[in-house]
């Protein structure tokens, strides 16, 4: 099940951003949580931090942007992460098909995102949910602790 963050998930969606395997492919230098707090808190003012469960547990955290005026129809998915302590169970796929079902359930035509091209589980698992390349952003992000420039790949999934 997808819904939105609530306050009471900080501590689970601060977990994910500053953990080790998570954080390279994240949109946030590890930071402390109370440096973390505000950002959270704007997530949630804005109404596009989300949240996924199953089995009655947290397993996973996006973010869903809706454009407006003539790209009202498409929507930007970034921050997909799976909790490390679940990921490589089947997750990752579940709460993506979750996802894509959100997406054309709210009207959108087409879902975009950005993905590191060293992030090659996340590519594979994109592409399999029917996601198709459609450009390359040269020097796309920083890795400010790695002093290292990652390219990303842009994606889409057009609802039919």
């Amino acid at each position: 099940m997808i819904r939105k963050a609530t306050h009471n998930d900080f501590d689970f969606i601060y977990e994910i951003h500053i953990h080790p395997q998570t954080n390279r492919f994240l949109f946030y230098e590890i930071m402390s949580a109370e440096e973390f707090k505000p950002i959270f808190n704007e997530l949630l003012e804005q109404g596009i931090l989300y949240v996924y469960e199953e089995d009655g547990a947290l397993r996973g955290m996006f973010k869903l942007m809706p454009k407006t005026h003539r790209a009202a129809h498409i929507v930007d998915l970034g921050g997909v992460a799976i909790h490390p302590s679940f990921s490589g169970k089947g997750y990752g796929q579940r709460m993506l098909n979750e996802i894509l079902l959100y997406g054309k359930e709210r009207g959108f035509l087409r879902m975009e995102l950005g993905v590191s091209v060293i992030n090659t589980r996340a590519i594979h698992l994109y592409e399999k949910a029917g996601f198709k390349r459609e450009g390359l952003l040269k020097k796309y992000i920083y890795l400010k602790n790695e002093n290292l420039f990652l390219d990303d790949i842009l994606m889409a999934y057009l609802y039919e």
